[in-house]
């Protein structure tokens, strides 16, 4: 992989990635690689983001802090409660049951095991921030 292909430089248009504030960069780092299999394609120092690509997007990791000038009354800080959250990262998966297996083989703390819903199978784990992420697979058509 190029360097232009494992770092989010778009030539045209835009690429999405997920920033995330942890309390420690090279621990969150491992785990996005070691348990969902990303690769590290920028080792963070302190106040420097680590980047994990994580199949077709990326993670973008780094210490808490602000207010700076361009967010001017916004601090980054790490959930404080796990029973509250406003937004989480969705994995989309085509067999739930491997990755929940290999997954927590590797380390992963999930919630529930998969769970029959609707139109999809799911379930959701906590990355070492806390930060909850939902893993699912669909199971029917959507229309």
């Amino acid at each position: 992989m190029t360097p232009s292909e494992s770092l989010p430089e778009p030539r045209e248009g835009f690429v999405l990635t997920h920033f995330i504030t942890s309390k420690d960069i090279r621990r969150s780092s491992a785990f996005y690689r070691d348990v969902l299999g990303g690769e590290i394609v920028q080792e963070g120092e302190k106040g420097e983001p680590s980047i994990v690509k994580l199949a077709n997007s990326w993670i973008l990791i780094n210490v808490g802090g602000g207010p700076t000038d361009d967010k001017p009354d916004v601090v980054l800080d790490v959930p404080t409660d796990p029973k509250r959250t406003s937004s989480f990262l969705n994995v989309r998966v085509a067999d739930i049951q491997a990755c929940y297996e290999a997954w927590r083989k590797r380390g992963a703390t999930f919630l529930t095991p998969p769970k029959q819903h609707a139109y999809e199978k799911r379930c959701y784990m906590r990355d070492p921030d806390g930060y909850l992420i939902e893993v699912g697979q669909t199971t029917a058509e959507l229309h």
